[in-house]
């Protein structure tokens, strides 16, 4: 995506960059108090906490980043869009900003970031970050998927103008909202619109698939019983993109978890209401 972001994308205003290498940073950042970090799910943005943020910003100096080469962070080394690379260049950029998160906030695949950052980072308090995972994606596909999968993402990426063509074909509306769909979400026309720029663009696409084919969990989900923080996950009960049975599985693995499900809600859950899911972050929060 072009810098800077247009004026009618959300918290425009908001918007700064920030140099920390590898990477070219888009960050949005509001309001006061103990430091909230947030970090969208593959193929999103900053955008898709539009509705959340003023909620937060409320009691909490909100901080949320487009990941590389995502939205309109700048990629600026291609083999660092795994897991581990991804936490290892999140953490550089807090000590460059010399952000000490009292709690990071993950979408998804976020989610898995948010819980890998939680080893490592220390808030003020002196103990791990909070961790919130909406529709946490913390589970490896299953069977022939979890070999095809991974491989036929390296595939992809590897192949000039992939990412072209994937984008043309897909940015269309009826498309969009067929994708939107199937995540069990229900948005706007404006929130449609919002993916619909997103996947248009070919350096997001490209930087999409980089993730998807170094993506692994492995380590992650062995550690689960070892985590520290304390740890909210909210489900949409009908995400057709990660089941919630994959938060129940991963609560019931972490020693201070807690899983809040929401009836009729999909993937895209803080989107669709935001006011609810803040209000149970607040009160995880405020415990």
């Amino acid at each position: 995506m072009r810098w800077p972001p247009p004026p009618e994308w959300p918290h425009a205003e908001l918007s700064r960059r920030v140099m920390s290498p590898p990477h070219r940073w888009h960050i949005q950042q509001r309001g006061k108090g103990p430091l909230v970090l947030l970090l969208h799910g593959a193929g999103g943005s900053t955008h898709s906490f539009r509705s959340l943020i003023p909620h937060l910003a409320k009691r909490f100096e909100v901080i949320a980043i487009d990941l590389p080469g995502q939205g309109f962070t700048r990629l600026g080394a291609r083999h660092r869009c795994g897991l581990d690379a991804m936490s290892a260049d999140i953490e550089s950029l807090c000590v460059h900003e010399g952000w000490s998160p009292d709690a990071i906030i993950g979408h998804s695949a976020g989610g898995a970031i948010a819980l890998n950052l939680s080893k490592t980072l220390m808030s003020p308090r002196g103990h791990p970050p909070r961790i919130v995972g909406i529709n946490p994606a913390l589970d490896t596909f299953d069977g022939i998927a979890g070999l095809m999968f991974p491989a036929m993402a390296k595939l992809l990426a590897a192949i000039p103008f992939t990412a072209t063509a994937f984008s043309v074909a897909a940015a269309r509306t009826r498309r969009i909202e067929t994708l939107i769909g199937s995540t069990g979400s229900k948005l706007d026309e404006q929130g449609i619109d919002f993916y619909r720029r997103l996947v248009a663009d070919r350096d997001h696409v490209d930087a999409t698939l980089l993730m998807m084919a170094q993506w692994s969990l492995d380590h992650l989900i062995g550690s689960l019983p070892t985590m520290l923080a304390e740890t909210l996950f909210i489900t949409g009960d009908q995400d057709g993109t990660v089941p919630p049975a994959v938060a129940r599985r991963a609560a019931g693995r972490i020693p201070n978890a807690r899983l809040v499900e929401l009836a009729g809600k999909g993937h895209l859950v803080h989107e669709e209401v935001p006011d609810i899911v803040a209000a149970h972050i607040l009160r995880f929060l405020s415990d």
